[in-house]
């Protein structure tokens, strides 16, 4: 398992952090994620096998901006 921190832009209030931190469950390999609002950031713990690529499309279906940190 590895654990990531990444940029999250577009957040701007709780339920956005909600919508950011169901995404990024959602995506299969994902074990785990914390999202903070006034950091901006994602914190996912993900099987090796979870591509930078398929986190990122989930959280821009979401509406958001997700970038390596």
């Amino acid at each position: 398992m590895k654990l990531t921190t990444y940029s999250v832009e577009g957040m701007s209030c709780m339920h956005c952090v909600h919508h950011v931190t169901m995404a990024l469950k959602d995506v299969q390999g994902v074990n785990d994620v914390k999202v903070s609002l006034s950091e901006k950031t994602a914190l996912v713990n993900a099987d090796e096998s979870v591509s930078f690529e398929a986190l990122k499309a989930a959280v821009e279906d979401a509406g958001y901006q997700l970038a390596a940190k």
